[in-house]
């Protein structure tokens, strides 16, 4: 098994600037105004709008 240095995976963090790892579960509860149940809605989400999608519908 071939070992990879750490500087060469930082020099390619730049190629794979669209991977997964940019991205993140996020899961908000949101509550019925009829019955009082609560729901969850979950996305995946790129991690920069995590404030806007939870900001949203408060």
């Amino acid at each position: 098994m071939a070992k990879v240095s750490k500087n060469s995976r930082v020099g390619k963090r730049a190629a794979n600037a669209g991977s997964g790892r940019d991205h993140v579960k996020v899961v908000k509860s949101v509550k019925d105004p009829v019955t009082g149940k609560y729901t969850y809605k979950e996305l995946i989400i790129h991690k920069d709008k995590v404030k806007e999608f939870f900001a949203e519908n408060k």
